[in-house]
């Protein structure tokens, strides 16, 4: 369920409302926007919680929400989305961008030379895989930090920010230093 409250909703009335879906074993996610605050749900609602939830003060409407991928939805976030990789923005009224290159970074050369290939077909930015999930202990698993390595380095020879996939909290901060080039700043 998406609980939205009144725009003169108070701080305490959403604590309030968070309060009373976590009675029910259900996840709250506030989501504060411009104007008003929402809050999804992670859980399986049921209709008590909702009738719950409808009568607390401050809530304007609660709407059922049975999609995946709810917080993504238009119910939860109405504005549409823009993603910023290097400088290339992607989505909400930006062109298309083309984001090219291999799945597993399993060379320095056959990335620079993917690099340069995406770059002179007019790609926007540089993916490939430096850590690879696989279900078989013996398949390959990509080069690790090594492959960021490499990644930077095809990034800086082309120009092309990087897109690689994040597979555990510890690789965060040396992968976002490869995309970007700079050291990530902590969020809230």
């Amino acid at each position: 369920m998406l609980v939205v409250m009144r725009r003169d909703g108070t701080k305490e009335e959403i604590d309030a409302v968070v309060q009373r879906i976590k009675e029910f074993g259900i996840t709250p996610v506030p989501l504060p926007g411009a104007e008003r605050t929402a809050i999804g749900t992670f859980g399986t609602t049921s209709r008590d919680a909702a009738e719950a939830v409808e009568s607390l003060p401050g809530v304007a409407e609660v709407v059922p929400v049975s999609r995946p991928f709810k917080l993504a939805s238009r119910e939860v976030i109405p504005s549409d989305t823009t993603v910023r990789i290097g400088s290339v923005s992607v989505g909400a009224g930006h062109p298309l961008a083309v984001i090219a290159g291999p799945c597993a970074v399993e060379s320095r050369e056959v990335t620079l030379e993917a690099a340069r290939g995406v770059r002179s077909a007019g790609g926007s930015a540089l993916r490939g895989g430096a850590y690879k999930p696989r279900t078989s202990p013996y398949s390959f698993r990509g080069m690790g930090e090594e492959g960021l390595e490499v990644l930077a380095e095809a990034r800086d020879a082309t120009g092309l920010p990087i897109v690689t996939e994040v597979l555990a909290p510890r690789i965060k901060t040396p992968a976002a230093r490869t995309s970007t080039g700079a050291t990530p700043r902590p969020t809230g």
